[in-house]
Order: C-alpha cells, then sequence, then structure tokens
C-alpha cells in the first residue's frame, strides 16, 4: 500500500540532518532506550524491531531494549507510548497500517493517533502471503475462492488482529471476490502462525516474515503473496493477480517508528538519523531480504506524518466497504 522511497533519497535524508554518530552528545543517551513494539513475540513486527534494536545499541553505545506490549491491534502499546515521558527513551515500531486503521476500528481510543506521537522515520514495508494448513485442499487462490463460494461463510481465515493489514486483506479479497470468509483475529502474528501450523484454522493472511519458515519445513503451504511483485525469498509463489483475475488487489504492511508527542525536535532528528543509519548497515538490509521485506525506507518525520494522514483516510474507505463494525 505505502511505496518504498529508495536508497538513495534514504541516504539523502541522512544527510540533510548533517548527523554525525559523534553528534550524539555525552549526555544523550545517558541509559538504555525503550522500543515498544505493540505486537506479541514472533511475528514481523517483533523481528524487525528486535533486528532494529541490535544494530542501534551498537551505534549509540546504549541497549536498545525491545518491549512487547501486544493486543489489541497495538492499541496497547501505542497507549503505553503516548503517555510516556517525551524524553527521548520511549519509542515504539509498529504497523503504519494499524496505526491508521485504529481510528476507523474503535469507537473510543484513548489516545490521538495524529497528535499524542512525533513521527520519526518508516523503516520498510513487505507483503503478506495467504498460507494454508498442508491438509487444506485449495492449492491456489482460484482454487480457495471457488471454495469459499460452494460453501459461504465455511472457510475460516486467521489475521494478526482486528484492523490489521491481515484483517484487511483477508476483507478485501471478500469483497473483491465476492466470497464470504470468516474472520479469526489474534491478539499477533505469533500465536495466529500457532494456531494454522496446529490446523485449528485452516487460512492465514501471514507477514512473509512470520510464515516463511514453516513454508519452507512444509508445516504450511503458500497461495499467493499479497503483494503487486513476487517476493524475493518466495521466488516460486506467485501474487494473488496472478492466479485469479482480481485487477488491484495488493496488500502490504510498513512498519515506521514513533515518540511520544512533545518530545524535542533535536531527539527526534537524532532518532531518525541513528535508524536510518542502522538500517544502512548490510546486516540489517541482508535480513530485509531474507524476510521479504522492501529496502530500507527511511525518510524524514514530515514524510511519515503525511504518509500516515494518507493511510488513515484511505483505509478508513477500505474498512466501510468490508462492512468492519467499530467496536
Amino acid at each position: 500500500m505505502v511505496r518504498a522511497f529508495g536508497v538513495a533519497r534514504t541516504i539523502l535524508a541522512l544527510a540533510a540532518f548533517g548527523v554525525a554518530l559523534s553528534a550524539w552528545g555525552q549526555n544523550y543517551p545517558a541509559k538504555p532506550l525503550r522500543m515498544v513494539v505493540p505486537w506479541p513475540p514472533g511475528g514481523a513486527n517483533d523481528i524487525l524491531g528486535r533486528e532494529l534494536a541490535e544494530h542501534m545499541s551498537r551505534l549509540i553505545g546504549q541497549q536498545v531494549i525491545v518491549d512487547n506490549r501486544g493486543g489489541a491491534n497495538g492499541v496497547i502499546g501505542a497507549e503505553a507510548v503516548a503517555r510516556a515521558a517525551p524524553d527521548g527513551y520511549t519509542f515504539m515500531m509498529h504497523s503504519l497500517t494499524s496505526h491508521a486503521t485504529n481510528p476507523s476500528i474503535y469507537k473510543k481510543l484513548n489516545y490521538d493517533t495524529l497528535n499524542d506521537y512525533a513521527p520519526i522515520t518508516q523503516v520498510a514495508w513487505l507483503p503478506l502471503m495467504i498460507v494454508v494448513h498442508p491438509s487444506f485442499p485449495a492449492k491456489t487462490v482460484r482454487e480457495l475462492v471457488q471454495l469459499a463460494k460452494a460453501k459461504p461463510g465455511s472457510i475460516s481465515y486467521a489475521s494478526f488482529g482486528t484492523g490489521s493489514m491481515s484483517h484487511l486483506a483477508g476483507e478485501l479479497l471478500n469483497v473483491m471476490a465476492k466470497i464470504d470468509m470468516t474472520h479469526v483475529p489474534y491478539k499477533g502474528g505469533g500465536p495466529a502462525l500457532i494456531d494454522t501450523v496446529a490446523g485449528q484454522v485452516p487460512v492465514y493472511f501471514a507477514g512473509v516474515t512470520t510464515g516463511l519458515s514453516n513454508v519452507q519445513a512444509g508445516r504450511l503451504r503458500a497461495l499467493a503473496v499479497t503483494g503487486s511483485v513476487r517476493s524475493k525469498p518466495l521466488p516460486n509463489v506467485p501474487t494473488v493477480t496472478e492466479t485469479v483475475e482480481l485487477k488491484g488487489y495488493e496488500a502490504t504492511v510498513t512498519y515506521a517508528a514513533w515518540a511520544p508527542a512533545r518530545t524535542s525536535p533535536d531527539i527526534i532528528a537524532r532518532l531518525n538519523a541513528v535508524i536510518i543509519k542502522a538500517m544502512q548497515a548490510p546486516e540489517f538490509r541482508a535480513r530485509l531480504d531474507r524476510e521479504g521485506c522492501s529496502d530500507p525506507i527511511g525518510g524524514s518525520p514530515e514524510t511519515l506524518a503525511t504518509v500516515l494522514r494518507s493511510e488513515i483516510d484511505k483505509l478508513a474507505k477500505i474498512v466501510k466497504a468490508a462492512g468492519i463494525e467499530p467496536q
């Protein structure tokens, strides 16, 4: 849904801030930083967050501790960050998609998605993939659609949370293919994966990062990826539109970083610079390739703010079209 800006623009963003590592000064950071990941361990957000935290720790000379606060499509963790002291020691890496859909999904939030956070930068985006338990009869998305049409409401699909792109990807398929699969929400990618592997739910719109090893091991079967192009680690797995005539079907997840509102612009600029620098590490970029993610996105805080506003409007239309009722 949100396109990567490219490595060249990322490098320019770093140069624009003119922040070398030596500019971090002697007083900040004087203690470890806390990266809140609003999802349980094991999902794509957690995997990428931990990889980023490791490279940030090396650059700043302080540990960046990952704090998993899963539940309610990221609401629990996001609320913790909104209430945190704006001192530069707490920030979150969160799915931009989920952050943008929560105002449409929940009747009442204890935070303001736009005004309670200081944007830092985008990190990367990745497609989802439609995976099924090996016992499930469909071998392609076309066959999945045919089965769903033959028995409306009989096929369940897992997502990593109500209002997540995993959920919206399933509902988008329902709407565009004119089928009726039943949504089963989980509190993150890890729990959804466990139940799909166990056969408790037959279909899962998984992050490539989350499901890849299980597909490679034969514990799950990949029907398609939901991006516009095939995924690097799964070159033999087609896109949805390659297997069934659903022109325009696409669902990807973007991850980004935010700090509490009122964090000083100087600290935001420093966090932006060090995150972008960390993303340029060969090991980090290799991890993105292995997990099926885009190249690092980067960009300025202002760009992230603009993208978030756009996604809130765009995804609200998908929520309405899918008939997802606010909770």
